[in-house]
């Protein structure tokens, strides 16, 4: 497993493996209304506090420029070739804000990716607390996966899966993030769509928890996150948290990444 403190645009200087299974949730590119309905936009979550330093800002500061084509090149070019057999194709899935979803499918046709299935992640709670007494809140997340022409591999475990999925909340996994995404989530999209030893990439990796589901699973991960807010908290507050035997020496990982990534 390999976070890379990087924009997923300098890739070939890393000679990452062709992937089975691409997951990105990219910016929402919803500028400074980002957190409009949630309590973050006051101090201590109380409106009679007065507003907070994320009243008026963005998640991230490529919401305005992040550019989807180098994006769907990235993607084209990282994603394994068609293979021969049936049940073998690779995809990517893209978490996206709702109307962003038409914008990558009509993308995604200009890079091969002809097909696609929505995906919605359905939660049992909600972020727009402030707006509850005034509309409809919204508690979905959204998702397109997409694929070129064959199926991609499905490891369903002979059950029906469905394009909407609750979501169990994490508790466990430390939030360094603003839209980080529940483990057991990413964790289950990994099972249906890989088997142990295949290659997964985020390109945009934020606070690497697709990365911990992968490495966890078997799977070979690799991430990029330009951040250096989050790319710390992976290493110093996220992964250093679980037990498992690829982070018997966090620290050590970490310099070794730092290096690699020619961080500070």
């Amino acid at each position: 497993m390999e976070l890379y403190r990087d924009h997923f645009q300098n890739y070939k200087k890393y000679n990452i493996p062709k992937a089975q299974l691409i997951i990105a949730d990219i910016p929402f590119n919803i500028g400074i209304n980002a957190y409009a309905s949630n309590p973050s936009w006051y101090v201590g979550g109380d409106n009679k506090q007065g507003e907070s330093k994320l009243a008026g800002k963005g998640f991230f500061d490529t919401d305005k420029d992040f550019r989807v084509p180098e994006f769907m090149h990235f993607v084209s070019t990282m994603l394994k070739k068609e293979p021969k057999n049936k049940n073998e194709a690779g995809c990517m899935i893209v978490f996206c804000e709702f109307e962003q979803q038409f914008m990558l499918i009509q993308k995604g046709k200009e890079y091969g990716f002809n097909n696609y299935i929505n995906l919605v992640f359905r939660k049992n709670f909600s972020a727009q607390v402030l707006k509850a007494n005034m509309k409809v809140v919204g508690n979905c997340e959204y998702a397109v996966l997409l694929y070129r022409d064959k199926l991609p591999k499905f490891r369903g475990g002979g059950n029906m899966v469905f394009n909407c999925m609750d979501v169990k909340r994490d508790t466990v996994t430390p939030k360094i993030h603003p839209t980080q995404k529940s483990i057991h989530t990413i964790r289950r999209l990994i099972e249906i769509f890989t088997d142990e030893g295949d290659v997964v990439i985020d390109p945009c990796a934020g606070s690497g928890v697709t990365l911990l589901a992968a490495a966890e699973l078997g799977r070979k991960a690799y991430g990029f996150e330009i951040k250096k807010e989050y790319f710390d908290g992976f290493y110093n507050k996220l992964a250093a948290n679980f037990q498992t035997t690829i982070f018997n020496k966090p620290k050590q990982k970490y310099n070794q990444c730092l290096v690699m990534a020619g961080g500070e």
